[in-house]
């Protein structure tokens, strides 16, 4: 729990507050952009929600923070809501699960509920309340693990849920023996005629892209959207594999078709399929001129 005497003195006065536990994982800054802004390279609150609308914002924010840094002065009585109204819905099947884990740095988890068989994409914490939601939405068939970084509580939510866990070879390991499925070498898997995953070497060894339906791509932490760039990028400080590898890999991601960018870490991004290639565009000529600096 966030505590007062750690409040971080870039909150403006007012009942929520961020405290000094924030890791600047971003998450915050996109669900409540009117309230939270960053400061000092950590977040704080820079303006207290007007309305019940910002209100349900900030509070949806207090939710998903990873290292619970984000409180508030007076007991929040509609708390229990906010908590209760994961998954969210994004577009048509897909939702975002909040409830970010600080076992991979905040990164974003996903739900998509579709008659085959629901899919989780990356882990969420550990949540009871997000469990229930989810077995009431029709549970979980496969738990879709894009790369090493984002496992999180990965063992808890098999064990919950009865999930099937799918990770690539090149990011197994120790902390993830017992993966119900191993995925190998660099050609796609068809899971299902609307799910591909698609190797993407580079970010890690075995990271790897879930396109859905020919529309949304689900991404790790491959590709996402950068506010200040103004386009899709690659993370070329956050790069522990291969830049080379990862270069390859966004040139054959480039070629499919995609409406969505839906990032375990970094913002979303939405546009149709033609703006989309110019976007992917974009991020090519960034990462041959700059070398993603």
């Amino acid at each position: 729990m966030a505590h007062p005497s750690r409040r971080l003195p870039a909150n403006v006065p007012g009942d929520f507050y961020v405290d000094d536990t924030c890791i600047d994982c971003d998450t915050c800054r996109w669900l409540a952009p009117e309230t939270f802004l960053r400061k000092a390279g950590q977040s704080a609150v820079g303006s207290q929600p007007e309305d019940e609308a910002g209100r349900r914002r900030a509070l949806l924010a207090v939710v998903a923070c990873p290292t619970a840094s984000i409180g508030t002065a007076a007991p929040a009585k509609d708390l229990p809501a906010a908590r209760a109204a994961y998954p969210i819905p994004i577009a048509d099947e897909v939702h975002y699960c909040g409830y970010h884990s600080a076992k991979s740095y905040g990164a974003a988890s996903y739900l998509i509920v579709r008659p085959g068989g629901n899919m989780l994409v990356d882990s969420p914490r550990q949540s009871e309340t997000l469990a229930a939601r989810i077995e009431a939405m029709g549970g979980a068939r496969w738990l879709f693990l894009t790369h090493g970084d984002d496992i999180a509580e990965h063992a808890w939510w098999h064990q919950r849920l009865g999930c099937e866990r799918i990770l690539h070879a090149g990011d197994a390991g120790r902390s993830t023996q017992g993966m119900e499925r191993i995925l190998e070498g660099e050609a796609d898997i068809e899971l299902a005629p609307d799910l591909r995953i698609i190797p993407v070497p580079g970010h890690t060894e075995g990271s790897c892209c879930l396109l859905y339906r020919d529309t949304f791509l689900f991404t790790g932490d491959h590709l996402a959207w950068s506010e200040r760039r103004g386009h899709l990028y690659a993370f070329r400080d956050a790069c522990w594999y291969s830049w080379e590898e990862l270069g390859r890999s966004m040139e054959k991601l480039r070629g499919y078709p995609f409406e969505w960018v839906l990032p375990g870490h970094g913002r979303r991004f939405h546009a149709d399929a033609k703006t989309m290639k110019t976007q992917m565009e974009a991020c090519l000529r960034w990462m041959r001129a700059t070398g993603g600096s």
